[in-house]
Order: C-alpha cells, then sequence, then structure tokens
C-alpha cells in the first residue's frame, strides 16, 4: 500500500451510512446528542461557506470566457449549458409526471421532521453569511462579466487565488467531514424510525435517474451523428470506454485521457478533441444536473413542499450556470448547489443532508453522463469549426482535485 493511499469518498460515504443505520438502533442519548451537536455546527459552516464558495468558483470561470481560446470557448461553453438545460428540463418533465405514481405526497411531512425526534444538541454557534445566496450569484455575475470587459489582471488574479482558497476549504474541510455530516443525518433518521422507508423511496428514484441519463445520451449523439452523417450509435459505442473509465474514477478530470482517446478514435479532429474535451471535464454535467433535478424534485414531493413550476424553471437555470462554473474538486457541484437549494426551494438542513448522500451515492453514473457526452459536444463543435478552430492551448486540469478513488501520489 501506498504512503498517500486513503479510503475514497465514496467508500467513506457508504460505510456512513451503514453505520448510521446500525448504530441508530442501538444509538445512547449522549451519543445522539454529539452527532445532533455536529450537525448544527457543520450546516451553520456550510451556510456561511456557500456564498463564499459561489463567489469564489463563478466569478474567475465567467472572466477566463474572455481569455485564452475566446469564441470557441464560448461555443463550447454555451453548447455545454444548453446541454445541461435539456437534462434539467427532462428531469423535472419526467418527475412531473412519474413521481405521482411512485411516491407518496407529503409522507415526511405527515409523519413530522425527522429532527424533531432527536435529542436537543449540547450547544449550538451562530455563523450566520457574509451576504444571502442570491445576493452571491449577482455579486459573482457582476465581477465575472467586469473582468472580461475590462481585463483587469490584478482583480482577475485574486479572483484565482480566491478559487484556490475556496477550492482548499471545499477538499480540506467540508468534502473530509460531509461523511461524518450523513452518518449524524441517517442516524437522525433511523432514530425517528424514517430511514429504511426514505432509502425504499430512493431507490426507486435511483432507477429513473439512471434510465434518464441513457436517455439524454441518446439525444446528445443523435444531434452530433445527425450534423457528422454518422451513426450516433456507433459514435456512443466507441464512447464506452470513457463511460467505464468514469465508472470506476467517478472523475471528469482523471478520465480526460481515455475521454480525449475515444473522441479522436470516433473521428474528432486532434486539436478540436484536445480544446473541448479537458474543458468539458470542468463546464459539461449534464448528468450531475439531472441527478440534482431528479432528486430535489423526489425530496420536495415526499417532503411536502409546494412544487411551482415556475420556480422550478428559474432553479434548473440557475443550477446550469452553478454546474458551469462549480466542479473543481470532489463534490464541489453538490456543495455549490446547496445553496440554491436552500435559498430557491427551501430546503432544511437534513433535506439538503439527504440531497449530498444520495448525489454521492451514485456519484459515478452521473460522471459517466457527463465524460461521455463530451464526446458529443466535440463532435458537434468539430463540425462547426469546419477546420478553422485552429491549435488553441488545451484546457490542463489536475486529476488529483477531481478524483473520488481516493488514490493520490505517495
Amino acid at each position: 500500500m501506498s504512503k498517500g493511499f486513503r479510503i475514497g469518498l465514496l467508500p467513506r460515504i457508504g460505510i456512513a451510512i451503514v453505520a448510521g443505520i446500525l448504530i441508530g438502533l442501538i444509538a445512547p442519548d449522549w451519543l445522539t446528542r454529539i452527532f445532533v451537536t455536529f450537525n448544527v455546527v457543520f450546516g451553520q459552516f456550510l451556510s456561511f461557506a456557500i456564498p463564499l464558495i459561489i463567489v469564489g468558483l463563478i466569478t474567475p470561470a465567467i472572466a477566463s470566457l474572455g481569455r485564452g481560446a475566446g469564441k470557441w470557448l464560448g461555443i463550447t461553453a454555451g453548447l455545454a449549458y444548453l446541454s445541461t438545460l435539456f437534462a434539467g428540463f427532462l428531469a423535472l418533465l419526467v418527475g412531473l409526471v412519474i413521481y405521482p405514481y411512485i411516491l407518496s405526497r407529503g409522507t415526511v411531512e405527515d409523519q413530522g421532521n425527522p429532527e424533531d425526534a432527536l435529542l436537543a444538541p449540547f450547544f449550538t454557534i451562530e455563523m450566520p453569511p457574509i451576504f444571502g445566496v442570491m445576493t452571491a450569484l449577482i455579486l459573482a455575475f457582476v465581477l465575472g462579466v467586469g473582468l472580461t470587459i475590462t481585463r483587469g489582471r490584478t482583480l482577475f488574479q485574486a479572483a484565482i487565488e480566491f478559487r484556490e482558497i475556496i477550492n482548499k476549504v471545499i477538499s480540506t474541510i467540508i468534502i473530509p467531514l460531509l461523511p461524518i455530516y450523513i452518518f449524524g443525518i441517517i442516524l437522525n433518521m433511523t432514530v425517528a424510525g424514517e430511514v429504511f422507508r426514505v432509502i425504499g423511496t430512493f431507490l426507486s428514484i435511483i432507477v429513473v435517474v439512471f434510465l434518464l441519463t441513457l436517455v439524454v445520451l441518446l439525444v446528445q449523439f443523435s444531434i452530433a451523428g445527425a450534423m457528422n452523417k454518422t451513426n450516433p450509435f456507433t459514435m456512443l459505442k466507441t464512447m464506452l470506454p470513457a463511460y467505464a473509465t468514469a465508472l470506476g474514477t467517478s472523475s471528469s478530470a482523471a478520465t480526460i485521457p481515455v475521454t480525449l482517446r475515444q473522441a479522436m478514435k470516433m473521428g474528432v479532429s486532434e486539436p478540436v478533441a484536445s480544446f473541448v474535451i479537458p474543458l468539458c471535464a470542468t463546464v459539461h454535467l449534464a448528468g450531475s444536473t439531472l441527478k440534482i433535478t431528479s432528486f430535489a424534485l423526489a425530496i420536495m414531493y415526499i417532503s411536502g413542499i409546494p412544487i411551482n413550476i415556475g420556480l422550478m424553471v428559474g432553479f434548473i437555470f440557475m443550477l446550469g450556470i452553478t454546474m458551469v462554473a462549480a466542479p473543481g474538486v470532489p463534490g464541489g457541484a453538490i456543495v455549490a448547489a446547496s445553496g440554491l437549494l436552500t435559498s430557491m426551494l427551501g430546503f432544511s438542513e437534513p433535506e439538503v443532508g439527504l440531497m449530498i448522500a444520495t448525489y454521492i451515492a451514485i456519484d459515478s453514473f452521473g460522471t459517466a453522463t457527463n465524460v461521455t457526452g463530451d464526446g458529443a459536444i466535440a463532435a458537434i463543435v468539430d463540425k462547426l469549426s469546419a477546420g478553422r478552430f485552429g491549435t488553441p492551448q488545451p484546457v490542463v486540469l489536475d486529476p488529483a482535485e477531481d478524483s473520488l478513488d481516493g488514490r493520490e501520489e505517495a
């Protein structure tokens, strides 16, 4: 075993879920109160950090659109955003049609909040955020767009360095503590007698989400195939090694070499593939958006939260922007999206915790959808460029920053 080996995030989440169920069946009051206290404090810290995460990740992402490859960077990011929106709206439409038949409306609300069944924490620490989530989004847009216009080097460099700080906060504080937080959520649900019903409910949602990811890929490659006059199923078959690799790594960035190789085998020119594939590993998260929208709608349905179609449409548009900008570290997408879940959809702390747990539990399927769809976007950009793309410098990502497999260099 190498010196740098550690248990990955996904196994830790799995251990936390199982341990939460087992210990919850026999947990004494003092143990329950310890984890109630931790969840309250950690939840306060998340509330404080979310606006900073949004500003720190979205500002430099928008500012970077005015730099580097310029036109094709904007086109690629635009295609990624459209793909992300399609996935989100597909999840919304299917959820509105199917959920009434497979979920029981308001069952969690009828039986009470599971957190109410727990003892009070030993203490609480108030950590009010500097500003709200919507303020953070507006500030990020203003700063990001302003930097693309003024091209101010000093502020742009400050935004880049602030992003590094935020990435460190996520990777060294939030992500390592997530398993404990999720353990507390599951412990909470077990003590309240809710956990087995909720698990049964989400198993059916997981099946729906998996089927929807296949639909998204079929649509993406049908469009790419039509534009390139190529059989979409042949293109999709060529990209299967990237899909399989992402299932194992749960990392878009770590899968870049395989995705790049398969995209070129699919017929995408090397200049386009070497630029689009690394970029899409960061900005194209259709699978992640589909998962978040599907699970959020399911939680709203079983919790009795009113479902406003107009609000959900706005949520998907904002989620698409957040997904384009956010995922720089493991779990960064769902952590950044949790701000929208609370501010726009009115999610409580236990509901956000449940979202994080379910998102990470099937993270590999969303990631596999993301990277496979990157090949379709590369094929579309290759057709649009018609040889005029040139040889832009590829976007270089650090796979270690986006890996859930827990392996690091010694």
